[in-house]
């Protein structure tokens, strides 16, 4: 518990409440995952409310770039610098959203360890939930399952590269060893949709999709830094002459 705890000193997206929380503001990972659930109609809900998304497939992928970006980044992080795999299993780890665009806590019933190592993570972080998450998200707005995928490797990217970018923080080298090491045999083909790079000695991440943020009436018209609108070599010299980085 005090490995899981300690890692909020690196990101407020690492700070995970342990203990099954109490109150209708709690949303549960695998009622989220049910087919036509509530749960994940609210949270598209939310998201579309807070952000006037054009269309629900820009809905879906706004939402499952930050939903990425958050449920699972501490037990990523545990796993990058520990080698442990946190039990965050669906029925295990539950959601508090904002009260529009993004998730305001995580919760999990027990920091308990699982057997295994990085097979073990891609099964309860990809196989049980992100990646059926997007294949809800598709089958819900016809979202393209390539560009759901690509919210879900640009979410789970943030799980390294937000350590390296506040004061206190992990070797970024390091890092990018673990990210390859985490993103080269993905289930899902991950990989092919996007790439971490190292730039003013921080991590960022550079897609090769869109998540269409940019076509939402709070948007107007900006890409995000990482956006593969942007030519490769821009976003990269942005990046080196610090450009803020907008974290999903």
């Amino acid at each position: 518990m005090t490995a899981v705890a300690a890692l909020a000193n690196y990101a407020p997206r690492y700070q995970l409440q342990i203990g099954a929380p109490e109150g209708d503001e709690w949303l549960r990972v695998d009622r989220i995952l049910e087919p036509d659930g509530p749960e994940l109609t609210e949270l598209l809900k939310r998201d579309d409310e807070a952000s006037c998304h054009r269309t629900a497939h820009a809905n879906a992928l706004s939402m499952i770039s930050f939903y990425a970006g958050r449920a699972t980044a501490t037990a990523l992080l545990l796993w990058a610098l520990e080698g442990h795999v946190l039990d965050v299993r669906p029925h295990n780890l539950w959601l508090r959203p904002h009260v529009g665009h993004g998730i305001a806590a995580v919760a999990v019933r027990s920091a308990d360890f699982l057997p295994g190592g990085l097979e073990t993570l891609h099964d309860v972080v990809l196989r049980q939930h992100l990646l059926p998450l997007a294949g809800e998200l598709h089958r819900r707005t016809r979202a393209g399952l390539r560009q759901v995928y690509g919210g879900v490797a640009a979410g789970c990217a943030m799980g390294f590269c937000a350590a390296t970018r506040e004061e206190v923080t992990v070797n970024a080298e390091f890092l990018l060893d673990r990210w390859e090491t985490f993103i080269a045999k993905a289930p899902g083909r991950l990989a092919r949709l996007g790439d971490v790079q190292l730039a003013a000695g921080k991590l960022v991440y550079l897609r090769n999709t869109c998540c269409l943020y940019y076509t939402s009436e709070v948007g107007k018209g900006t890409v995000c830094g990482s956006c593969c609108l942007t030519p490769r070599d821009q976003r990269l010299t942005e990046y080196e002459g610090g450009r803020p980085i907008l974290s999903v």
